[in-house]
């Protein structure tokens, strides 16, 4: 047996044969990278590209807890280097770079080794000239590593443009809960922004607003379908429809793509022709 925020009992398998959905009130439950590729990609197929993993602990940081110890222990338990994992498939047969956050990894955390993650990601989806599809799940920047963290903010947003520059498109599916730093740098950036039901989407905390705005936010404030209401994010789509919603949008936009290039082309043979009949 399992809980879920409903206070339900929930057999587990019920819960994994259900995409970890709450069967009961539906409610979305976190998962692995692994899982979540397993979960997305065609006939769960795909490969797992390799990303640099820079020095541990540059500053020596310490609190109640050696960071070093933290990082022994993420590692252990998600069985991964750091908190991003990136991979290559194949979506509705589109051949899609992939990465995700698992929530595990000190909380999903941001770091140098993220950052360089998500960069290499990027680069493969530009070599390979197919979609970047990201899937967050994080507490914002890793404040272990302080301004290195917060430093992968702007590397990250630079790093999106290199994608729009190549009209290469970006999705990005919001989950539970997306805040912080995360929020303010790539997460928010993507050509089609889709959440999952009722994830958290935010910069500051919900107690931090309220005591800054002294008034009494509603009940269902920072939700998936509160910010998509609001105008902040496209579409809220459940787990189970993710690949197909997905595969459909990307073949509107990779023909849009198309249609852009061939537009270009054909303006500068236009000109060609225009400079050598002058």
């Amino acid at each position: 047996w399992t809980t879920c925020e409903c206070k339900n009992l929930i057999y587990k398998e019920d819960l994994l044969s259900n995409l970890k959905c709450c069967p009961k009130c539906g409610a979305h439950h976190k998962l692995s990278c692994k899982e979540r590729f397993d979960i997305f990609f065609d006939n769960k197929e795909y490969e797992l590209i390799e990303t640099p993993l820079p020095k541990d602990d540059p500053l020596k940081f310490q609190d109640n807890k050696k960071y070093t110890d933290r990082l022994k222990s993420a590692r252990k338990i998600t069985k991964q280097d750091d908190a991003v994992l990136i991979a290559k498939g194949k979506v509705k047969n589109i051949e899609v770079v992939v990465g995700a956050q698992d929530f595990r990894f000190i909380g999903g955390s941001f770091g140098a080794a993220s950052g360089e993650a998500f960069i290499a990601g990027i680069q493969k989806s530009i070599e390979n000239n197919i979609p970047f599809i990201f899937f967050s799940c994080s507490g914002g920047q890793r404040m272990m590593e302080s301004s290195i963290a917060l430093m992968q903010m702007s590397r990250t947003t630079l790093a999106v443009n290199e994608l729009k520059k190549k009209n290469i498109p970006y999705i990005v599916i919001l989950t539970n809960p997306t805040t912080g730093g995360v929020t303010a740098s790539w997460a928010m950036l993507g050509d089609i922004l889709i959440a999952e039901p009722k994830a958290t989407i935010g910069f500051a905390g919900r107690r931090v607003i309220q005591d800054t705005v002294r008034e009494t936010l509603p009940e269902e404030f920072q939700t998936a379908e509160y910010v998509k209401e609001h105008g902040g994010i496209d579409l809220v789509i459940e787990r189970k429809f993710l690949n197909s919603t997905i595969g459909s949008l990307l073949n509107v936009l990779l023909k849009k793509a198309e249609a852009q290039v061939k537009k270009e082309s054909s303006n500068v043979t236009v000109d060609q022709s225009l400079q050598s009949a002058s």
